[in-house]
């Protein structure tokens, strides 16, 4: 039962993060308005403007980031091979994931201005999600001892 729960938790953890690639590179076809809804740093919102690099090498940097944890979410569950260092990527990835989302609390004091429901949501998908993660991969873990 465990290792079923856990195969939904790394396949929805590797959905979350496939769909945040895909609406990150969104961005460098619909412009600077996609990457001001989406929260980007005034730079990457002016290089999109100015139609220079930064914006679209950046974007494909941090959404090449979140391919890599959807490859190692699949890893974890057993769907594709497994990756080098899996277990220790897992913890770190869960950790940052778990500390941007409670990173929200403590922004939303400093920064009130870029508090939003968006801001708040993706707080609250991000801890979610490394928590699914890291309980995911620990189910399949006990289930194949």
């Amino acid at each position: 039962m465990n290792k079923k729960i856990g195969l939904w938790l790394l396949m929805l953890v590797a959905l979350i993060a496939v769909g945040t690639a895909i609406a990150h590179m969104s961005c460098i076809f619909l412009g600077p308005q996609c990457y001001a809804a989406q929260m980007a740093p005034p730079e990457i919102v002016q290089s999109a403007e100015n139609g220079t690099l930064l914006a679209p090498l950046s974007t494909a940097f941090i959404s090449l980031l979140f391919i890599i944890v959807g490859l190692y979410s699949l890893s974890s569950a057993r769907v594709i091979r497994r990756l080098p260092l899996l277990s220790l990527a897992v913890y770190v990835i869960s950790t940052l994931c778990i500390v941007r989302g409670l990173a929200t609390i403590p922004s939303s004091f400093i920064y009130p201005e870029l508090v939003s429901i968006f801001s708040t949501i993706a707080g609250a998908i991000w801890f979610l999600t490394g928590v699914m993660f890291i309980l995911g991969h620990n189910f399949i873990r006990q289930a194949n001892r």
